[in-house]
């Protein structure tokens, strides 16, 4: 991309030039929205905050100086502005809701959906367990509750590791099989 072309069209811009603008779109719309996305993360709110910023691109050329620097530094400069609104407000927004939370003394609904849910899985993997043989469960419980090696879990069992790795895949594998069904 040659400065001096980024420059010349917006210059023309500036005078209300669309053809002007169409090219300079297709020149600068690819680093905008690289850097809105570095900036939001979100690909939604990356793709509106871009949108913005082209629009405004349009609508504020006839404030662009070629004296204080290039267009391209001037159309990064307006989209990095507009990404690090977009963050402070949904940064802003978030705290309010938090702080309403707090206030109401009502979770916020994402917190109950979660507690919800988490229930709902502890449920279903407790079913689960219970469907295998108390070796089985037993085995997994240490292993995966209680952080138990599978060395660990034979000696604790007084079992040959072999058995214990022999039972502790059955169960698992019941395990998937079962909680598959969750998904």
């Amino acid at each position: 991309m040659r400065e001096n072309a980024a420059d010349e069209l917006l210059l023309r811009v500036a005078r209300g030039d669309q053809q002007a603008f169409e090219q300079l779109y297709a020149m600068v719309s690819g680093p905008v929205f690289g850097l809105v996305r570095r900036v939001v993360r979100d690909p939604a709110q990356t793709e509106e905050v871009a949108q913005e910023v082209l629009l405004e691109l349009w609508r504020s050329a006839t404030r662009f100086d070629p004296g204080r620097g290039s267009a391209l530094a001037w159309v990064l400069t307006l989209a990095h502005r507009r990404a690090v609104d977009r963050v402070r407000s949904a940064r802003a927004a978030g705290e309010r809701e938090q702080r309403e939370a707090l206030r109401s003394g009502v979770p916020a609904f994402d917190q109950v959906a979660e507690e919800v849910e988490a229930g709902l899985e502890r449920e279903w993997v407790r079913r689960c367990l219970d469907r295998l043989t108390a070796l089985q469960r037993q085995s997994v419980t240490l292993a995966y509750y209680d952080g138990y090696t599978y060395r660990e879990v034979a000696e604790r069992l007084k079992l040959p590791l072999g058995t214990v790795k022999t039972r502790m895949r059955d169960g698992l594998t019941r395990l998937r099989e079962c909680l598959g069904g969750a998904a």
